[in-house]
């Protein structure tokens, strides 16, 4: 079980709020810890992905559960 220091719930939202309230919250918190969002925008998983890409952050996990996509990025 991970230790997840910060949860955002982005259900509803359409792209690129998500990712813009991911990075937000990303830039709050320390190098190290974990976020995960919750979304259900289904294009969600392919912008996580290049999101982390784009800024260094570790994409730890992506799920799905029902109708909400998963992600934990790891701040770098």
């Amino acid at each position: 079980m991970m230790h997840i220091d910060k949860e955002l719930d982005t259900r509803g939202l359409n792209c690129p709020l998500p990712i813009l309230k991911a990075k937000k919250a990303l830039a709050e918190m320390s190098s190290g810890q974990l976020l995960r969002v919750v979304s259900t925008d289904a294009g969600s998983t392919r912008d996580f992905l290049a999101f982390a890409k784009q800024t260094g952050n570790e994409l730890v996990e992506q799920q799905s559960e029902g109708g909400d996509f998963i992600h934990v990025l790891k701040r770098r």
